[in-house]
């Protein structure tokens, strides 16, 4: 079976990455659709959601899938921890360091081998904290 040849970077493409790159929140497809009309004012929902799935799969974006909530992207490849408001769901980077011992000891205590984790801490952002 042969691979899939990559995609080519159209100007759509480019355009929903640089944008993406630029944010520190992690924008829903609708949240990024929004932003990228600004630039490109004909561009559907359709196509945005279409080119991050493929730069998804290409490793340019993450797609997170946090709490049950709608899907998330970051433009930050590198791995990173999040926090996410529990109120309003607003999804925020985590500053400090991955911490390689988890995959140690998953990988001790299960046997698996461990390929990569990820760590979504829960609590109430400051903008809704002051809310309260």
């Amino acid at each position: 079976m042969n691979p899939k040849p990559p995609h080519r970077m159209t100007r759509q493409r480019q355009v929903i990455l640089e944008e993406l790159t630029k944010l520190t929140c992690h924008p829903t497809a609708e949240d990024l659709h929004r932003i990228v009309r600004e630039r490109l004012p004909r561009i559907s929902i359709a196509t945005v959601y279409r080119n991050l799935e493929l730069l998804s799969e290409q490793g340019q974006v993450w797609k997170m899938s946090v709490g049950g909530a709608q899907r998330r992207f970051d433009g930050n490849t590198v791995n990173h921890y999040h926090i996410r408001c529990s109120v309003c769901g607003r999804v925020d980077d985590v500053h400090m360091e991955v911490m390689a011992s988890l995959e140690e000891t998953a990988k001790h205590s299960s046997g698996y081998q461990v390929m990569s984790h990820t760590v979504e801490f829960t609590g109430i952002c400051p903008d809704c904290a002051g809310k309260s």
